[in-house]
């Protein structure tokens, strides 16, 4: 199976290399192969389904992240909501038709109209775009498989949970990206 990220990616077929893997050489101060535990951020900020898509995106924005968890009131993992789930909903806002005019734009439609259905748009809450399936894995998962399994379902965070589907941290592909680092 030639799957390729690009070209000077590893083949999903390569992951359990170790000459092609190069996770596959990181080791941790026990000799083992790292795992979700050493390289996981556990300061993970996460939403709850009730916050507003404008909320989600200040969050973003301020924290330079591009997605979270979303967390109930139990604190169990029910959703993750990225960028991406935001672009696409914008995707179907319908823009006021308008035509040029001699270099000015006449709009057939109500521009107030428009922004009234834009905030509207903005107001509603995470619970409607976020993906509800959600990729976790435990913090014992090695960082090989963690990289197989963003590759394979191309995603680019995995929430760490604990018995209980309770966030405890979150594997970036830059985590991945700097453990490879440090290991050499």
């Amino acid at each position: 199976m030639q799957n390729f990220v690009n070209d000077n990616e590893i083949h999903y077929s390569d992951i359990n290399n170790p000459v092609n893997n190069p996770m596959k050489n990181s080791v941790n101060d026990s000799n083992e192969e790292l795992t979700a535990r050493d390289i996981m951020s556990i300061k993970v900020i996460t939403v709850e389904p009730n916050t507003s898509i404008e909320e989600l995106s200040e969050i973003l924005i301020k924290n330079k992240i591009s997605g979270v968890p979303v967390i109930n009131e139990n604190q169990e993992i029910v959703g993750i909501v990225t960028e991406a789930d935001i672009i696409v909903k914008d995707t179907n806002l319908h823009f006021p038709r308008y035509f040029k005019l001699l270099d000015g734009i006449i709009y057939l439609e109500s521009l107030n109209k428009f922004r009234e259905n834009l905030k509207k748009h903005l107001a509603t809450k995470v619970e409607d775009i976020m993906t509800k399936k959600v990729k976790t894995i435990t913090q014992d998962v090695p960082v090989s498989k963690i990289a197989e399994i963003m590759l394979k379902n191309k995603i680019n965070r995995l929430p760490v949970v604990d018995k209980e589907n309770k966030v405890i941290g979150i594997v970036t592909r830059a985590d991945i990206v700097k453990s490879m680092i440090k290991s050499k």
